[in-house]
């Protein structure tokens, strides 16, 4: 049974799941308990939130919705709903079984992601869904529920073809090598529409970066559009329903820098399955700072890559990198972009690791679509590059999505404050810490803020002099700058050997 109150417009950003605050006696005339899923509707529209009470913040016949609801629904001050309480979601029972160690089957997932994307789970309730993948590895048959369930519970794109892509797993500082590869591989006259989360455990993914140059949100029809003039796009996978359980699961997993492996699997692996993905390079870097640590855990990750890409007949390959250090110079969005620029437009300063890197998984990709001989793919992919055609079709991918395809890198703006880090020794830097880089430049405000990271002024293998820079941060303000001192007190980026 439905009640009926007037929506009041609170202007506070939780920035959680829906939640919509009632008050308190009248909660507890209707039998609404602080925790209870309710159903709000309004003019054929609904949402699933969940209820909070005060006894002063709403008046008796009013529901307050915070700005996450109020601003992306569009519902007016003054709004007649309709609300009604919800039985605890079914998927509660799937997600107690899993962290009990159960099997789970190809409903029990369709059940758990509806409601994430839907909002029917709270972020509490997904919290526990992830956390059971920390406390049991799943099976093989396990990982393909989810992949379909997930990728199946959002929209699903077509492009005709051979439908390419490269993605990294990611936690390594700066390698926006996506950024480089693809205007190559698009020139080339491959498909690819690249999708990409926000940054997770780095201070900027493949969106972030972008975002410096053209905006990166769009609907599936936009992408299309953008697809089909000029056969590739850049673009957030979270600004259309495309896996829409994968961002909220994301979003508490970011706290904590965390991300569990099969998590990462799945989640990769459905926004190719909804993208119609036939081709897939995986770039796994792997070293004692990055998130695959070893070769061992490479491998027991590339065979379930495998398994996943031959259920779903993805034609699929993962280069295995061994990494002392990022990749490129800059670490954070402004900064990354800038690096991409550089390697594009084959400026003097350009970061020959990032445009080596991103040559040989071009080139790999060109080999596995059939575009290039076995042992020829980098060769056409290095004459690409040095031809600016690479540079040209990067150009059509920024304006057709909005951005100034005329940017240079120097017209990129960087945090207004900054700090040089200085050698305290002479000798030859021996190792880099990408975590100890990932953290630093989070403190700084990046991913968030886009113009904050670090820029590396040395790298690992070169020689240095006492006095000489290492490193310089940069942020909006000098509160940040301070806290990032805080850090680099503790924790080194750079090791200094003879």
């Amino acid at each position: 049974m439905a009640y009926y109150l007037k929506i009041k417009k609170i202007d506070i950003e939780t920035g959680q799941s829906n939640i919509a605050l009632l008050n308190s006696i009248e909660a507890l005339h209707y039998g609404i308990h602080a925790g209870d899923k309710i159903k709000i509707t309004w003019h054929q529209k609904e949402i699933i939130a969940e209820a909070n009470t005060s006894e002063h913040r709403v008046k008796p016949g009013y529901v307050g919705l915070f700005r996450d609801i109020w601003e992306k629904n569009e519902i007016p001050h003054n709004t007649i709903v309709g609300v009604e309480v919800l039985e605890r979601a079914k998927s509660v029972q799937a997600i107690k079984r899993r962290l009990l160690g159960k099997h789970l089957g190809y409903q029990d997932f369709y059940q758990i992601f509806q409601d994430i994307a839907s909002g029917v789970l709270t972020r509490t309730e997904t919290t526990y869904f992830v956390a059971s993948s920390f406390m049991h590895s799943y099976t093989n048959e396990e990982l393909y529920y989810m992949v379909k369930a997930m990728a199946e519970t959002g929209q699903v794109l077509k492009f005709p073809g051979l439908v390419a892509d490269k993605h990294s797993v990611g936690g390594l500082a700066g390698n926006r090598t996506t950024m480089v590869a693809i205007p190559i591989l698009a020139s080339l006259g491959l498909t690819i529409p690249k999708t990409s989360s926000r940054a997770i455990t780095s201070p900027a993914g493949t969106a972030d970066t972008m975002e410096v140059l053209s905006p990166v949100a769009f609907s599936a029809e936009e992408i299309k559009k953008i697809v089909k003039k000029t056969g590739a796009c850049l673009v957030w996978g979270g600004g259309l329903n495309l896996a829409p359980a994968d961002d909220k699961i994301l979003s508490v997993t970011y706290p904590l820098s965390l991300e569990p492996y099969d998590k990462m699997l799945v989640s990769i692996m459905a926004k190719k399955v909804a993208m119609g993905v036939t081709h897939l390079i995986i770039d796994m870097p792997l070293g004692p700072t990055t998130k695959i640590p070893n070769l061992r855990t490479a491998k027991k990750l590339e065979k379930k890559f495998k398994y996943l890409a031959r259920r779903f007949g993805i034609k699929l390959k993962v280069i295995m990198i061994k990494t002392e250090d990022p990749v490129g110079r800059g670490v954070g969005p402004a900064l990354e972009a800038r690096d991409v620029l550089r390697v594009l437009q084959q400026k003097d300063n350009y970061p020959t690791d990032l445009a080596n890197k991103a040559i040989h998984l071009a080139g790999e990709l060109l080999e596995l679509t059939g575009k290039a001989k076995k042992g020829y793919g980098a060769k056409m992919a290095w004459a690409t590059l040095e031809s600016g055609a690479a540079w040209h079709k990067m150009q059509e991918i920024i304006k057709a999505q909005g951005g100034n395809s005329n940017i240079n890198p120097d017209d990129i703006t960087i945090g207004a404050c900054k700090k040089y880090i200085l050698a305290e020794k002479t000798g030859r830097i021996t190792f880099t810490n990408n975590k100890a880089i990932n953290v630093i430049a989070r403190i700084l405000g990046a991913p968030v803020d886009k113009l904050a990271g670090v820029y590396l002024n040395k790298e690992f293998g070169d020689p240095v002099k006492k006095g000489e820079r290492l490193f310089t941060m940069y942020a909006r303000n000098r509160q940040r700058i301070s806290l990032a001192m805080k850090a680099v007190e503790t924790m080194s980026i750079f090791k200094i050997g003879r």
